[in-house]
């Protein structure tokens, strides 16, 4: 299925209204990532406060942390397909007010639940009910965000533009790291488990609410505008975007999976499994964030010059290649800090090569009439089941199997997949203008 159906020629606005677009779609990625962050740096604490029972191990609290984390994730198609459809029919703009509003208010809420000790099992209900609100909103925010970068992108730049919403994924990620790492710095370990893991949620509130104005002064995309003025606009048949969509599934699997991997799961693994303390942790993972910041942007600009195919096919092969030996270097206890810095490093940048293209790849899968919709759930549905699964699935085989290098095998096996679906990308660079 192409792109160009509805919007081909049409004038890009005004520099202005492309930057503000930019601005409006990109924060509410950054508020989604920073909570999730949040949330993965703080399974541990989580877990103690709502996952164990008297007599519960630590493990076994774990599991179910990173359960319920999966769960928000699962719902994530559920929002794709509700918001992605209204999207659709009534504009970008309105239902990515929704989507931020609904966003804040839960995640807000999360930093006052009470704790098991306080109401039993309540507690992790509670909890999980806001996680499963969370995920919707999650699933209607992407498809709508890229929408706006690319359809208000200038011709020959919607690789750039869509970079930003990975590049605002990693600054969400960094931000909820750098704010772990200040509490856990400022704060003893009992002040941290009482109270105040809570303030990260808190400061949702503010964020949000700078969202929401944002996304107030938000004009409608001139794609959409276009396609509105349409009598009859044409969709393209259901089983082609069924098809579509399963294809792009695919094609950011690995993404998806050696992101999560990477990027958020890795503080809880080299805690539970590598004996890390939680600063040395999480200075780990900002690291990673790092290195995946860094390459972002350059592979969303690459990728406009030379296709989206050959960059995205470099990071899914390098991460195939790399992923166990960067772990096994994490596990020698004769590594150096400065040689496991470089390689959690490495590990974020060679996820940032796929994540630079990966929403402009994903938006000229489909037409202006069913983009919201299309892009949203194969994004959603490759995060449900490999980004949300990701903590579960390594946490629990690494505790039936006692293989330490399981982290690295699903993010290899992963990028393998998706380095088949990527070789259906056409090589030359790609035709913007829808």
């Amino acid at each position: 299925m192409g792109a160009p159906a509805h919007g081909s020629g049409l004038r890009t606005d005004r520099p202005e209204r492309s930057r503000r677009a930019l601005v409006a779609g990109s924060v509410g990625n950054f508020i989604e990532w920073y909570e999730f962050g949040v949330y993965g740096y703080f399974a541990t604490v989580i877990a103690a406060r709502f996952f164990t029972p008297e007599g519960g191990s630590e493990v076994e609290a774990l599991v179910k942390t990173y359960a319920s984390f999966a769960l928000a994730f699962f719902f994530r198609p559920v929002g794709a397909a509700l918001f992605g459809r209204l999207g659709d029919r009534v504009g970008r703009r309105p239902v990515l007010i929704m989507v931020i509003v609904l966003m804040t208010v839960a995640t807000t809420l999360i930093g006052v639940l009470p704790t098991y000790d306080t109401v039993g099992a309540l507690a992790p209900w509670l909890l999980t009910i806001l996680r499963v609100l969370q995920g919707l909103s999650a699933g209607g925010e992407f498809g709508g965000a890229v929408s706006v970068m690319t359809e208000f992108a200038p011709p020959g730049r919607r690789g750039l533009y869509g970079s930003w919403q990975s590049f605002t994924v990693a600054l969400g990620l960094l931000g909820g790291a750098g704010v772990a790492a200040l509490l856990a710095t400022v704060l003893s370990e009992g002040q941290l488990g009482d109270w105040g893991w809570r303030l990260p949620f808190l400061l949702t509130l503010p964020m949000g609410l700078g969202a929401l104005w944002l996304r107030l002064r938000l004009d409608e995309t001139p794609s959409f505008e276009s396609l509105r003025e349409e009598a009859r606009p044409e969709r393209p048949p259901g089983r082609e975007v069924a098809k579509a969509i399963v294809l792009g599934a695919g094609r950011i699997m690995g993404w998806a999976a050696a992101g999560y991997t990477f990027l958020v799961v890795l503080p809880s693994y080299l805690q539970s499994s590598l004996n890390a303390t939680f600063q040395q942790a999480l200075i780990a993972t900002v690291i990673a964030n790092l290195g995946f910041a860094v390459t972002i942007i350059p592979a969303g600009l690459l990728s406009d010059r030379i296709g989206r195919r050959p960059v995205m096919l470099a990071g899914a092969l390098l991460v195939t290649v790399l992923a166990v030996p960067l772990l096994n270097l994490l596990q020698n206890t004769g590594t150096s800090n400065a040689v496991k810095g470089g390689a959690v490093f490495v590990a974020g940048a060679v996820v940032g090569l796929m994540a630079g293209p990966g929403p402009a790849m994903l938006s000229e899968m489909f037409p202006t009439s069913v983009r919201y919709t299309g892009l949203g759930l194969a994004y959603a549905l490759s995060n449900a089941v490999f980004s949300g699964c990701a903590g579960l699935i390594i946490t629990e085989t690494i505790k039936r199997t006692g293989s330490v290098d399981i982290p690295a095998y699903y993010a290899a096996v992963t990028c393998a997949v998706s380095v088949f679906a990527l070789l259906t990308l056409r090589k030359q660079p790609v035709r913007q203008g829808s």
